[in-house]
């Protein structure tokens, strides 16, 4: 609707120049004009109110509106009607179904993408995982905000690349691979038939419970870790060994979500590059060492707090890592904007990150971005890694998968031979659409049961109606022209504009880094085209011109759920 809204809106400016009884401030009156969306098609499809103009030109604002609506030349099938204070736009209902058909079918894939963000680098870090425990349920939304945003960004020019960090070392990792050493006798994943990364994460729990009654068992998982730091070559094999399991098994989780990634870091490889970094800073007078040795930089000028980089015996922290690894990345492929896909706890964390950063001289910092996401809980509360009571990645998908293969069965919806495949997308989309219809900083609950309804706001029924609308041009194989000579009724002008909005709202998606925009559209359009269908006949439509120009808007609402749903990382049903 983009340019429908720019092209009333010049026509407003225009008329208000005209109208003002004195030399007009054109600029202040151009800055003044705001256009909104009336809260029902009654009103108008835009409207532009005219309160912030009373005080430009000393006029009452339903005057002004009066005015500027007889000094608006409009074509055949426009009007502009003076509502009070507001200048309400109908627009050419043919004129814009004709053009958003044509738009829609034209684009196919294309349709929606745009280049507001072409010739930009972008990064997107997200998941992060570590390598004693299998992905939850925070990490699948973390995942689902990082490969969806990635898609958005892509889909409106951008040049995108994926990373991941994976944090293979440190304390929990030696947990897990001490409790294996003390009680695994041997096993291996393909021995116990188990999956590899939920294989090591029974030993990081078997390490907390055996911590409970075993106080020495926290000293020793610290005299591992040091051993490890000094290359003790039979700690590192098992390192090694523990970590290729977990690994393998979160690739493997990766693969059946979709998720996918550019490059993976391994914090064992990337842990020491910010040192060097901190002792230039250190050496430029941007930081300072105590007494003790220790080497701090002092943020309290800008409402932060002093934060140690090394601690006295050199050692870096979490801080200094990721200075060196910010770093390291810009080299390699020097990106205008990096995208941190993590949890809203850490957000103090970031801003001393990217201040550090810009401190050290390294202007691209002020594009660093913390795209902040809250905590996911279930019905019955947080979720606890170290007591085993987290809701694990696989074992959701699992529950989900058979719920939905049930449902599919039980509502005899697809041939048998495809009941599996499509209880597997099904599963998908209850999960990728949970989790990024809310707003990404918001704290949500998983309700597993209510995301896999095929009715209401869920990733399913937006499957269901993308099936149903396949099945009708299945059934239909005439192509409709898009030209149409007769009234477009409401439930189609409504349709209608859904359709057109779609490229405008792909567009303030990437804007705002925010994946919701779009599945909140996709569930708006599959509402609209609900209401349609179920009171407009489509193939069995008695007059032919009728029949084309539906079957014409039902072919570009198809373009569009295709498109959001890729977006979302959500597969598309064509039966269902």
């Amino acid at each position: 609707m983009k340019h429908y809204y720019d092209k009333w809106r010049s026509a407003v400016v225009a008329a208000l120049i005209r109208v003002a009884s004195d030399e007009p401030d054109s600029g202040a009156i151009d800055s003044a004009v705001a256009v909104e969306t009336p809260p029902d098609d009654t009103k108008g499809d835009i409207a532009f109110p005219m309160f912030p103009l009373s005080r430009i030109l000393r006029a009452n604002p339903a005057v002004i509106a009066s005015e500027v609506c007889d000094a608006i030349e409009t074509g055949p099938n426009e009007r502009v009607v003076a509502d009070g204070p507001y200048v309400n736009v109908f627009l050419d209902r043919k004129a814009v179904a004709r053009e958003t058909i044509e738009s829609a079918r034209a684009g196919a894939d294309l349709y929606g993408a745009g280049r507001e963000m072409a010739g930009e680098r972008i990064m997107v870090e997200f998941s992060a995982p570590n390598t004693n425990k299998p992905l939850h349920l925070g990490h699948l939304r973390n995942d689902a905000l990082g490969e969806s945003v990635a898609r958005i960004c892509a889909n409106a020019g951008a040049d995108v690349r994926r990373v991941n960090l994976i944090n293979d070392r440190g304390i929990h990792i030696c947990k897990s691979m001490l409790a294996y050493h003390r009680f695994g006798e041997g096993a291996t994943p393909e021995s116990t038939g188990t999956k590899p990364d939920h294989f090591v994460g029974e030993y990081y729990v078997r390490f907390a419970q055996w911590a409970k009654d075993d106080p020495k068992a926290e000293a020793e998982a610290r005299e591992l870790l040091q051993r490890w730091e000094e290359g003790d070559p039979e700690v590192v094999e098992l390192w090694k060994k523990m970590n290729a399991w977990a690994v393998a098994g979160i690739s493997q989780t990766y693969a059946r979500t979709g998720i996918s990634f550019d490059k993976i870091y391994l914090e064992s490889e990337t842990y020491s590059l910010g040192r060097a970094e901190v002792l230039k800073g250190l050496d430029t007078g941007v930081f300072t060492r105590d007494e003790k040795g220790t080497v701090w930089v002092d943020l309290t000028d800008i409402g932060l707090d002093r934060k140690v980089l090394l601690r006295g015996d050199g050692t870096s922290l979490y801080l200094t890592q990721d200075i060196g690894t910010a770093m390291e990345r810009h080299r390699e492929w020097p990106f205008d904007r990096l995208v941190y896909v993590v949890g809203s706890e850490q957000r103090y964390h970031f801003q001393v990150l990217f201040e550090v950063l810009r401190r050290l001289g390294q202007e691209w910092a002020r594009n660093l971005v913390h795209l902040s996401y809250g905590m996911v809980n279930l019905p019955d509360g947080k979720m606890k890694s170290r007591e085993g009571t987290v809701v694990d990645a696989d074992d959701l998908l699992d529950e989900l998968t058979r719920m939905a293969e049930a449902e599919i069965r039980d509502k005899d919806r697809v041939e048998e031979s495809a009941v599996g495949e499509t209880a597997h997308h099904v599963a998908i989309a209850a999960l990728h659409y949970y989790l990024l219809q809310t707003s990404p900083a918001k704290d949500m609950v998983f309700d597993p049961a209510e995301s896999l309804s095929f009715s209401g706001d869920t990733g399913p029924y937006l499957q269901y109606v993308g099936a149903r609308i396949a099945s009708v041009l299945r059934r239909n194989r005439e192509s409709g022209e898009g030209t149409y000579s007769g009234r477009v009724n409401d439930d189609e002008w409504a349709l209608t504009k859904c359709v057109t909005r779609f490229p405008d709202v792909c567009a303030d998606a990437a804007r705002q880094i925010n994946p919701s925009l779009i599945a909140n559209h996709l569930f708006d359009t599959a509402k609209a085209f609900s209401r349609f269908y179920h009171d407009n006949p489509i193939a069995v439509a008695d007059d032919a011109e009728v029949r084309a120009f539906r079957l014409a808007l039902c072919e570009s609402v198809a373009v569009v759920m295709r498109n959001g749903l890729r977006l979302l990382n959500i597969p598309f049903v064509e039966a269902m």
